[in-house]
Parts: C-alpha cells; sequence; structure tokens
C-alpha cells in the first residue's frame, strides 16, 4: 500500500536550507536563521539557555503568561531577573524599558512578547528595541503570535534572538519553528559555559554542524511533513504577499473589536486601546455576571467552528478569545464568532443587537 503522506522523497540539506532562506526573506534578515524540529517552545526555550546563565542580569517584560514562562527559564539558568510586569489589558512602553535600565544599569539582556495572542495585546518592538540598542544588552523577541499578522523585522529593531511559529497568523505547521541569531547572540553564547550542547535544545549545535559546516548535513532526520508544509505556507505568504495577509489580519482585529462593541449585552474589548490590540487575536471581557467559559461553551455550542476560545487559567472567568490568525483571518469567521456569542448572550436573558453587530464589522474591515 502506498500513501502520498508516507512514500516521498527523503528531504535533503539542499531543500532544507532553501527553505531556511526563505524563512529569512518572510523575516527581512540577514542574520542566521535556524529551523528547528518541533514546537516553538523548543527554540524559545534554548535560546534562552543559551544566551543567559550565572553571570546574565535580565529585563523580563510580562505582559502575559509567556512572560511569565521566559522569568521562570531564565531563573533556572541562574540569572538574576528584574521582572516588568504590565497590566494584560495594555502593553509595555519605551519609557518603562528606559526607567529599568536607570534602574537597573547592570541590565545585559531583554525578553519581551511581540504579540501576546493569549491576552490580545501587542508591544511596540521597534521603540522597546532602540532602547535596548542605546544600552547595548542583548534583545530576545518571541514572535511566533505576530509574524504573518504585523511586521516582524529582526535588523531593522535591533533584535538578537527572534523566535517564530508558524502555526497562527502563518496558518502553517504547529511541528517546527524557526529563530534568527544576531553574530553577538551567537557570541554570547559561545561565551556561557552554560548554554546546551550535544541537545534536542542546543542552538550551538546547529551553528557549529550546520550553519560552519556549510548547510551541506543535517544533524538529524529532519520532520519532513512539517518542514514541506511550513514551506507550502510561505509559498503561500509569498503568492499572496505579506503586506496584504497583514492586512487582513488588521481588518479581522478591527471589525471583531466593532463588532464587539456594537453587539453589547455587556462585551467589552479587554485590551482598553485599540493600538495595544493585537491583529492575532482579539480578547473580549465578559459581562461581570456570567463567566467567560461557559459562555463561550455555548457559543461553541451553537457554532462548534468559530474560533472562539476562553482565557487561560484565572482568566477563564472573564475573557473571551476571538483567535481571528491564519485561515480565520476573515470576514465570515468574524461574522460568525459574533453571531454565536450574540446567540449565547441571548441564551443568558442579555439583550444584544446582533444586526448593529454585524453591520460594524462590515464597515470596519478595511
Amino acid at each position: 500500500m502506498t500513501h502520498p503522506f508516507l512514500d516521498l522523497t527523503p528531504l535533503g540539506a539542499d531543500r532544507f536550507a532553501a527553505i531556511e532562506d526563505r524563512v529569512a526573506r518572510l523575516l527581512n534578515t540577514g542574520q542566521d536563521v535556524v529551523i528547528m524540529q518541533g514546537e516553538a517552545l523548543l527554540p524559545l526555550e534554548g535560546a534562552i539557555r543559551a544566551a543567559a546563565g550565572p553571570g546574565t542580569t535580565a529585563l523580563n517584560v510580562i505582559t502575559g503568561p509567556y512572560g511569565q514562562t521566559f522569568g521562570d527559564w531564565l531563573r533556572d539558568c541562574g540569572a538574576t531577573v528584574i521582572d516588568l510586569a504590565v497590566p494584560f489589558h495594555t502593553a509595555v512602553t519605551a519609557e518603562e524599558i528606559r526607567q529599568a535600565f536607570a534602574e537597573h544599569p547592570a541590565i545585559d539582556f531583554v525578553s519581551l512578547v511581540h504579540a501576546e495572542a493569549a491576552t490580545g495585546n501587542t508591544n511596540p518592538v521597534a521603540e522597546v528595541g532602540e532602547v535596548v540598542r542605546a544600552h547595548g544588552a542583548l534583545f530576545y523577541l518571541d514572535a511566533v503570535a505576530s509574524i504573518g499578522a504585523e511586521p516582524v523585522l529582526p535588523d531593522a529593531w535591533g533584535v538578537d534572538l527572534c523566535v517564530i511559529g508558524a502555526q497562527k497568523a502563518m496558518g502553517g505547521p504547529a511541528g517546527v519553528s524557526a529563530v534568527s541569531v544576531s553574530e553577538r547572540a551567537w557570541a554570547r553564547m559561545a561565551a556561557n559555559p552554560k548554554a546546551p550542547r550535544r541537545s534536542y535544545l542546543s542552538l550551538l549545535d546547529w551553528k557549529e554542524r550546520w550553519i560552519d559546516g556549510g548547510r551541506a548535513a543535517l544533524l538529524h532526520a529532519p520532520a519532513q511533513l512539517e518542514m514541506l508544509a511550513l514551506e507550502a505556507c510561505v509559498e503561500r505568504i509569498e503568492t499572496a504577499g505579506l503586506e496584504a495577509v497583514m492586512a487582513r489580519h488588521a481588518s479581522a482585529a478591527a471589525a471583531t473589536r466593532a463588532g464587539a462593541v456594537a453587539l453589547g449585552g455587556g462585551l467589552e474589548p479587554y485590551v482598553y486601546e485599540a493600538r495595544d490590540a493585537a491583529p492575532v487575536a482579539t480578547t473580549l471581557r465578559a459581562p461581570s455576571e456570567l463567566v467567560a467559559s461557559e459562555l463561550v461553551r455555548r457559543a461553541l455550542a451553537a457554532d462548534p467552528a468559530v474560533p472562539l476560545a476562553a482565557g487561560g487559567g484565572a482568566l477563564a472567568k472573564e475573557m473571551i478569545r476571538v483567535n481571528h490568525y491564519g485561515a480565520d483571518a476573515t470576514p465570515g469567521a468574524v461574522r460568525a464568532s459574533l453571531v454565536a456569542l450574540g446567540v449565547a448572550l441571548c441564551e443568558q436573558g442579555l439583550p444584544v443587537d446582533m444586526e448593529g453587530a454585524l453591520r460594524a464589522a462590515e464597515e470596519a474591515w478595511r
């Protein structure tokens, strides 16, 4: 028995390197790009453990749950960590970063999440990057959710370690991910005696055995199907045009926000200011008398296909997420989400304006 997914020609080093080059072009970067054979948590953790150690003083910006995780990893590496926690309904500012440097001049590593899909906010990376560069610190960025939904420019922003994943706005696979690495970051890793080596987490293994070897021999058998899916999703973005893909996500966010406000029933944007709201997902605050997870359950019962989820952990009581990314960054997905939420609110006896919500969403689509 044959199967098109099982009887493929093995993915060679040349094809693997070509896919890396296409990802580098997507990031508009001249830095080395390494595609790692696992979900984005692999390079996210690997980059921190490679670049941080007992001599590191890290400013860890927390605007959602991933920032909290990065702080845990940094402490586990032995770094001194200064947490800058920002309310999840807003974004960090360059002035807050500047003040942190003024109070802690030893900071030599800054970790930041670009777009927090879990909380629906996005951070001004270009402005933050200016401050970080002025102080000479290494800049680590989680752009997993933002890539494909908004600009991600590691070189222009002075990002030394930029991690991306394909499973959100890119509309691709979750099983592979990538990280762009500056020369400064490679030097920091090489000088770190605690950087992982001979390990699945090791970026230095990729540097020494793959990049320095002219990308002629892979470290191990690649995740073939996931690599081909990554190549396909990058090709789809190239064909549509990255600007067009980002515009579609921005329109989905604007339409969802406008539609939810017009819908009523007690729904409110969770992120207060539209400028701080991520184009990859819109978060909403449930009416105070209702539990968000129960409202989402009822909405999914009305339409199981809509991209709705409750917030994670304690946020499940108050937060609703509309995950309008990838294939769901469309007018149809936005309309269906608003209708399903309207049905759920009506079942709870709350007044909604369904026609007004759909009209507002249509007018907001750019």
